[in-house]
């Protein structure tokens, strides 16, 4: 009897460990499926943090390529609006008949020979002599200023003109800009590339330009407004 009271008692306590064994092993399971999961859970929060880090970055890259974008249409706007300005036959330069004369406003043509020598006498304002020399030049009528020859103005276009009206302003290649203060009847190659309103105040003022003293010649000077 008592052999056989130690082996069941041997028996329960085999049965005790497997039943250990077998909780353990079912605790050990479902901690490394929580280890698991949570091991899933901190990666996906992780690649959320980065989609979002990313989508950052992008954005913030898009903001600045639109910036750039807006910066250069901006630019453009900008340099077509003074293209249009020049175009449009607004610009103006300011003629003064003698070194202390009254300034009068001359307004450009749309055409390369104006443009070029507005360009010119925006860097440097122009101070040229006046020739009343040639015995075939009606001056009652026209005056002429020679321009600098390291000055390269375009010839825009001449016309055979045979009509100018007081104001009138030609350009006559090569480098010669020709004013005529009275209406005249002519027959010359000319490129129109202005006006003056011929006030009585205007034509005054070429007619009594007085010559400078020392030089010989009269003068004008051509600048910007």
């Amino acid at each position: 009897m008592k052999r056989n009271h130690y082996k069941t008692n041997k028996v329960k306590k085999g049965m005790k460990m497997m039943a250990v064994a077998a909780l353990s092993a079912a605790l050990l399971a479902g901690c490394g499926q929580s280890a698991a999961e949570d091991g899933k859970d901190t990666i996906a929060d992780t690649g959320g943090a980065g989609a979002t880090e990313t989508q950052r970055l992008e954005d913030t890259a898009k903001t600045a390529e639109n910036t750039d974008n807006a910066e250069e249409i901006s630019g453009t706007e900008n340099q077509s609006g003074g293209d249009q300005t020049a175009e449009s036959g607004n610009a103006q330069l300011e003629v003064r008949f003698g070194d202390s004369g009254e300034a009068f406003m001359m307004t450009l043509l749309d055409n390369e020979t104006a443009a070029a020598i507005a360009r010119y006498v925006g860097t440097s304002d122009w101070r040229l002599p006046i020739y009343e020399r040639d015995d075939d030049v009606d001056y009652s009528v026209l005056q002429y200023y020679d321009i600098p020859s390291r000055y390269d103005i375009p010839s825009d276009n001449p016309e055979t003109v045979t009509e100018a009206k007081a104001g009138d302003v030609f350009y006559s290649d090569p480098n010669r800009i020709v004013l005529f203060y009275h209406d005249a009847e002519i027959s010359a190659e000319y490129t129109k590339i202005g006006t003056f309103d011929a006030t009585e105040e205007f034509v005054t003022a070429v007619e009594e330009n007085p010559v400078l003293e020392g030089w010989g010649n009269k003068i004008i000077q051509i600048s910007q407004p």
